[in-house]
């Protein structure tokens, strides 16, 4: 799955609240500024958010795959062991 692939702008979410909270960091889902993978932290909080149902369920499948692809390659670059 390319990590550049288009997600969709949600039309519940202003990206500026993503990025007024936690700056100018790296997101998994980069369109809406959503799930910051920036520190360790961020990123086990990511992958517990899009794990669960009724947040995966604002994504297409094919979204969903980005967000967990990017977060997955940020866990390494923080050396954060997630469960799959």
């Amino acid at each position: 799955m390319a990590s550049d692939s288009k997600i969709d702008k949600r039309d519940d979410v202003l990206p500026t609240e993503g990025e007024h909270k936690y700056g100018d960091v790296d997101f998994a889902d980069r369109t809406n500024k959503k799930y910051p993978i920036d520190t360790p932290e961020h990123v086990r909080a990511a992958w517990s958010y899009i794990n669960h149902k009724d947040n995966a369920a604002k994504y297409d499948a094919d979204e969903v795959d980005v967000i967990k692809e990017r977060i997955k390659k940020a866990a390494k670059k923080h050396d954060v062991h997630i469960e799959e």
